[in-house]
């Protein structure tokens, strides 16, 4: 008798959300993953299972060569056939995303918690005129005139769809409202810069982050905190798997054997996982760095968005957790940042006057006599607002990136015609969107998916595809390189592992061995439909000494999956990534774009 989540897995497949399965197909790893007592041979089970998710094919050298879509999922779901336990989120995507499907719009480059669900707004779209001159949003962002003292310490009054949210924010992470405050700010640069402003650096003379990669809110943070004259740390990486140095952090986060006291070191800077790479990293190191006089900074905004569940707060008690909020996946990545702070270290805080607290933001509800700019302050940061992430091309912006100029003309072109229709099809909201009105209740859907999903099966989920994704992106080989046969994708950080995070940062080479600029290969991937991200790995460690004594910086192109990310998603990743191994691509592209725009454009 087949497993009933089959039957479920084929009646989601109408809408386009997932494959059918192979009926009747036995896995050959269908007994591999039974919880034993020894994790390491459950994980060495796993990994063993993802490196044939391919099979009967180990490589590939000719991008026409690769599996059909059908065939590669079979192939898939022999290795991981718990997968198919997952079919919930495929229900979920198909009943409240549809225009994913409609669009073929794959979004790989969006990190954060999202606050509700396409279906949402569109059932708000009723009777609004066709003249109305923006795309309607469930808020707008407006700045507000308070210090940051007095919204922490004192409260604030808040709009009814402001505290409920706070509440449903604070609740979905786990976080109680008798320990923990909260305050809403533009972007995670401006919580980032907040902190910066408040922690009295001048008692806690120490900050030390832990980032392998380029982080615009750290760097404002490390930025505002060199003008006070600290001296920042910043935690190193061992080159090629990009492992913390556990020695070098344990020593900067105990400090001088000869300090007597270990109160007031500073401000420890921790996310748990690499929002590039994709590296996990222990709670202990927080639990350490309290133990050693610590205030800690939990950086949140790359979990998953039920991953603060295993977080025991109990336990691990940051001192302020950053997250940040998106509204609509695949359609609107603007959002805000959450900036959470612990009651008991307010006192201790400075304070500041409202020009210092200009981040602090509020959330406008979008009402039926609300015109396209509302008559509020209105804060004009439309780039700003987009999740944190690396550089992104998903949503309603588009995204001109800041590389070499030679770059900047592959720009991303409008939508077809059809997709054009079904976007303009859907008529805007003249009532408050996610809010109150009347009985109405507010409801933020795209949380409660996630809290009905739960943690494992979105961690289950995330697991089977980005090892997946990076098996297969290793499976391609250059046919004929002057060096021998190699492959044209390069990963960055872990590879296969039952413990990584769904992220992934990678790099393109042509036959030649020489490196295709990741912001092209983004570009490109955007006329594809593919939404990926760029980014920079950066606090390496090299046992060379004279590569270590080198400031070494790499781009790469980065891959963040979602709760709604589903197999397609990823295969048409690797097959976009597998069209590099015919040497002519990206100049069989230029001339694509130039039949197509009648206009030059260098590569």
């Amino acid at each position: 008798m087949h497993s009933p989540w089959v039957k479920e897995a084929t009646e989601a497949c109408s809408s386009r959300c997932c494959l059918n399965p192979i009926v009747g197909v036995r896995s050959p790893f269908a007994n591999s993953f039974k919880l034993t007592d020894d994790s390491a041979t459950f994980q060495y089970d796993f990994a063993t299972a993802a490196r044939t998710s391919l099979y009967p094919y180990t490589q590939f050298t000719n991008h026409e060569s690769l599996p059909k879509l059908q065939e590669a999922f079979h192939s898939f779901l022999r290795a991981h056939p718990g997968y198919l336990e997952t079919v919930e989120a495929d229900q979920v995507r198909a009943q409240e995303y549809p225009h994913l499907s409609v669009t073929g719009h794959v979004c790989l480059d969006y990190i954060g918690l999202g606050l509700f669900s396409y279906v949402q707004l569109a059932a708000s779209t009723l009777s609004i005129p066709s003249s109305f001159p923006d795309k309607p949003s469930f808020f707008h962002i407006g700045c507000k005139s308070i210090t940051f003292n007095s919204a922490v310490r004192d409260g604030e009054q808040v709009s009814d769809f402001e505290d409920k949210l706070r509440r449903r924010i604070m609740r979905f992470l786990n976080t109680s409202e008798d320990d923990y405050s909260i305050l809403f700010t533009a972007n995670q640069i401006a919580a980032f810069t907040l902190v910066a402003e408040a922690y009295p650096f001048s008692t806690n003379e120490d900050l030390l982050t832990v980032y392998d990669h380029e982080n615009e809110a750290a760097e404002a943070l490390i930025k505002c905190s060199k003008n006070k004259g600290v001296r920042p740390m910043s935690a190193e990486f061992k080159w090629p798997k990009l492992k913390i140095c556990y020695t070098n952090l344990k020593q900067m986060i105990e400090g001088k054997k000869n300090k007597k006291s270990k109160s007031n070191r500073g401000l420890f800077v921790f996310p748990l996982q690499s929002r590039v790479t994709g590296s996990q990293y222990s709670y202990q190191w927080m639990s350490m760095a309290s133990e050693n006089g610590w205030h800690v900074l939990l950086d949140i905004s790359s979990l998953a968005p039920k991953d603060m569940d295993t977080l025991g707060l109990s336990i691990f008690r940051p001192d302020f957790l950053i997250c940040t909020c998106y509204k609509v996946f695949g359609d609107d990545p603007s959002g805000f940042s959450c900036l959470i702070i612990k009651k008991s270290i307010i006192p201790t805080l400075n304070k500041l006057n409202i020009a210092s607290s200009s981040s602090i933001v509020t959330l406008i509800p979008t009402t039926t006599t609300t015109p396209s700019h509302p008559p509020h302050q209105t804060a004009n940061l439309p780039n700003d607002t987009l999740p944190e992430s690396s550089t992104s091309s998903s949503g309603a912006f588009q995204r001109t990136h800041s590389g070499p100029s030679n770059y900047d003309q592959f720009q991303v072109q409008p939508q077809s015609s059809e997709i054009e229709q079904s976007e303009t099809s859907i008529m805007y909201p003249t009532t408050m969107i996610g809010t109150q009105v009347s009985n109405f209740e507010i409801k933020f859907n795209a949380l409660d998916q996630a809290d009905t999903l739960g943690l494992i099966m979105i961690n289950n989920r995330a697991r089977f595809l980005i090892n997946w994704l990076a098996n297969a992106l290793q499976s391609l080989k250059h046919p004929n390189s002057p060096s021998g046969q190699h492959s044209p994708v390069t990963l960055y950080g872990p590879r296969i592992r039952f413990d990584r995070a769904p992220a992934l940062a990678f790099n393109v080479f042509d036959w030649k061995g020489d490196r295709i600029d990741p912001s092209l290969v983004q570009k490109l991937a955007d006329r594809d439909k593919i939404s990926l991200g760029v980014g920079i790995i950066k606090n390496v460690w090299f046992s060379d000494k004279n590569k270590q004594q080198e400031k070494v910086e790499i781009h790469v192109v980065t891959v963040n999956l979602g709760v709604l990310t589903n197999f397609e998603d990823v295969y048409r990743v690797w097959v976009f990534a597998a069209r590099f191994l015919d040497a002519d691509f990206v100049e069989k592209e230029r001339w694509r774009y130039l039949a197509l725009n009648h206009k030059p454009v260098e590569v």
